[in-house]
């Protein structure tokens, strides 16, 4: 069974948490949640940002989601990929020098990871993006291209993946079936 590591934390996205969650549980893979400060059992909040036709996404409430590993005793080689939802949580996160030590080592693995929205701004802060093609929310482009990687505009309808090499980015959760199908084709590639 093929293990994945998911980095999370409170106001993670809520669409990009869950659905990828349960998804690859009902796929058949092992995944586990992480958070650094947190402990299995505990929770992040979650938020649901939608698009509704203003400038921006809107945001909402969303649900509390399980922690079931210790940030702490993660041990990168014996996990098969990294996940890496959006939402505010990556600004914070990105701070971390365990969070980036951890990015990195997945990174330099070869090991596939995935990203999604402003999860991207945890792969720019580990300086991992440079000469790869990807793509994030438009909001994160100014980082894509800071940190030396080549930034590829979402579809219109957010719906679209980019895979280069070892790394799959999305700009947003309409994006999950082709994020997903990317993710997991890497996985088992």
């Amino acid at each position: 069974m093929k293990r994945i590591l998911m980095l999370v934390g409170d106001f993670v996205e809520d669409y990009e948490a869950m659905v990828p969650y349960q998804t690859l549980l009902a796929c058949g893979y092992h995944v586990d949640t992480v958070c650094p400060g947190k402990q299995p059992g505990e929770t992040v909040a979650t938020a649901v940002h939608d698009f509704e036709g203003h400038q921006t996404y809107s945001e909402k409430p969303g649900h509390a989601f399980r922690i079931t590993a210790s940030f702490d005793g993660i041990d990168p080689p014996t996990y098969d990929g990294l996940l890496i939802p959006g939402g505010r949580a990556p600004e914070y996160l990105r701070l971390d020098v365990d969070v980036l030590r951890l990015v990195r080592a997945f990174a330099e693995s070869g090991k596939p990871i995935g990203a999604i929205c402003h999860g991207i701004q945890i792969l720019t802060a580990a300086d991992v993006v440079a000469g790869y093609r990807l793509t994030c929310y438009p909001a994160v482009a100014p980082e894509v291209r800071a940190a030396r990687g080549e930034y590829v505009a979402p579809a219109d309808t957010f719906d679209n993946a980019v895979v280069d090499r070892r790394l799959v980015t999305a700009p947003a959760w309409p994006a999950h079936p082709a994020f997903l199908r990317a993710f997991m084709k890497l996985l088992e590639g």
